[in-house]
């Protein structure tokens, strides 16, 4: 077994770059892909208030484009943005270039000794603005927010308490709860029927129903095809989300014992498979008994739990909009034809709400006292901002509904 040595990248800031991006970026976020920003806020939120601040910008994150929403809100408010990114996307003339934007490295998975000390680093400076995705991970959903980690809030009040400890001036460090939520421009009717007549064809199903008739069939075909890839016999008395749970949790398993890790069915499922990923991307083979090489099938098993994380039955359902629909779509291609980043099915608003702010400061004093409880407090707070807004935006997108 060979195990490969990952570098940091840093940011490396390149202002006169960033701002010739930021001049372009809503064309070619138009043109390339299909959006256009509309940012709104609480009405008791000055965005402007927000610009001498240090911030941490802590966003859900629906889809793969949510990056450019937020560098197109750094253009917006005319500020360089530093972003916290998933090391696997530095590589390349794009790893240069997402560099010279601020962002920088993170391995998920393991402690990232480089990332924190340079996010604490950050964090002090004076109107840094820094980009954090909480849940750790695309939802590939819309309206609903997955749980957040705490890890963001809790280098936020770490980088406080560092700072009076040192007897240095304790500063403001807001932590920003901000929401984003895609609203498709246009009829998507058509795009809805060509992607479920795609479906229906790869897997091989008489189209029968309405749409949600027919995408329920196709989803109960990709679950089951899902199960006998890994040996789960579907039980008759498990509904479909006690049975994605039980097949998540039969993919995780298997890819612990394959890889020799110890199980540990008490933490959430992304940080399970991203410790399974950095454990995977330190072998280049893994061998079987049987002679076999079962690493590619290992990845392939990971990016399905990924992919089905946040998905229960009943989200299209809830609110039957182009947006959930699709959403489930996309998640089902992923899935079918291994597609890793499908293209937007159409022109969309991205809509950004910017929630009340939470002054870390303020909670500096019950983090000396209880460190897990005040972070978990504020953690939860946040969430539920983002979340409550998501709601606003969904019901204010849901009355302009074109199919």
């Amino acid at each position: 077994m060979k195990s490969r040595s990952r570098p940091f990248y840093p940011p490396k800031l390149n202002p006169p770059l960033v701002w010739t991006a930021q001049r372009i970026a809503p064309k070619v976020a138009q043109a390339v892909h299909q959006l256009n920003l509309i940012v709104t806020a609480d009405p008791d939120v000055s965005l402007d208030s927000l610009i001498p601040e240090r911030c941490l910008l802590l966003c859900n994150h629906p889809t793969f484009d949510d990056p450019i929403a937020m560098f197109l809100l750094s253009g917006y408010l005319n500020q360089p943005f530093y972003y916290l990114t998933a090391y696997e996307q530095f590589t390349g003339w794009k790893g240069w270039f997402y560099q010279q934007l601020g962002a920088y490295s993170v391995q998920r998975g393991m402690a990232d000794r480089n990332s924190i000390v340079q996010t604490l680093e950050l964090l002090v400076q004076p109107q840094c603005k820094l980009v954090i995705f909480p849940e750790g991970g695309c939802s590939f959903q819309n309206d609903t927010v997955m749980p957040f980690r705490p890890g963001a809030v809790q280098l936020g009040l770490q980088a406080l308490a560092r700072s009076a400890k040192r007897g240095q001036p304790v500063p403001d460090i807001y932590a920003v709860p901000i929401s984003l939520k895609y609203a498709y421009i246009g009829k998507m009717k058509p795009v809805i029927d060509k992607s479920l007549r795609n479906l229906e064809k790869a897997l091989g199903i008489t189209p029968h129903g309405d749409y949600y008739e027919r995408l329920r069939i196709a989803a109960s075909e990709v679950l089951a095809q899902c199960e006998q890839d890994y040996g789960v016999v579907p039980d008759a008395h498990l509904n479909w989300n006690q049975r994605i749970e039980n097949l998540k949790a039969n993919v995780i398993q298997q890819s612990e014992a394959k890889l020799g890790l110890p199980p540990a069915p008490k933490d959430p499922d992304r940080e399970r498979v991203y410790r399974l990923r950095h454990a995977l991307e330190q072998q280049q083979t893994i061998v079987l008994e049987d002679g076999s090489d079962d690493w590619a099938v290992i990845s392939k098993s990971l990016m399905r739990v990924l992919n089905f994380d946040a998905i229960y039955d009943g989200y299209v359902a809830e609110k039957p909009t182009p947006e959930r629909f699709l959403d489930t779509l996309t998640r089902l291609e992923r899935e079918v034809f291994g597609i890793d980043k499908p293209r937007p099915k159409g022109h969309r608003h991205a809509f950004l709400r910017v929630g009340k702010p939470v002054n870390l400061k303020d909670y500096l004093d019950a983090y000396s006292k209880a460190r897990s409880d005040t972070v978990t407090l504020v953690v939860q707070q946040l969430q539920q901002t983002v979340q409550q807004n998501l709601d606003i935006l969904a019901d204010a997108t849901a009355r302009g509904i074109s199919w």
